[in-house]
């Protein structure tokens, strides 16, 4: 590694140190203007876990009356319906244990016990890891399961 030599006019303490690629360490980078897919701020599952998005319901009635913010987040929560947005890399990978494949794939609805996984809170809501065994049922449609809360 480099020291990057400092002129007489500088006022910093300590020299920066250079890294081979020539990006400065100990110093946060100046904030760019990055298109950021949304996806990209998700956990990612590691291992055997899977990256659930719950089903959230409707914020009108089928009479037309509207829920309060509350009353959505609540149900949200207890939701025991959800979407799979990603699974690890070892998720139903053994073959002892699922000899048919796995039991569902990302873009699947699935249906997992009300406190089942680990709850990560994210900007809307929340999304839930959860273990590749936790994962009681798939169906097409979470609007057919009753959600009560």
């Amino acid at each position: 590694m480099k020291l990057k030599e400092q002129s007489s006019t500088s006022t910093a303490a300590s020299p920066k140190i250079l890294t081979p690629n020539k990006k400065l360490v100990g110093l946060k980078p100046s904030p760019k203007k990055e298109v950021t897919n949304e996806k990209d701020k998700l956990p990612q599952p590691t291992g055997w876990r899977m990256l659930v998005l719950p089903f959230r319901m409707s914020e009108k009635s089928k009479g037309g009356v509207l829920f309060a913010n509350e009353t959505v987040d609540k149900q949200q929560v207890a939701s025991q319906c959800g979407n799979v947005l990603a699974m690890g890399p070892e998720c139903y990978s053994d073959k002892t244990r699922y000899p048919n494949g796995p039991w569902c794939k990302v873009g699947d609805w699935v249906v997992f016990a009300r406190y089942a996984g680990s709850r990560i809170q994210i900007e809307g809501g929340e999304v839930r890891l959860l273990n590749e065994d936790e994962v009681l049922a798939t169906v097409k449609n979470p609007e057919d399961i009753l959600h009560q809360f």
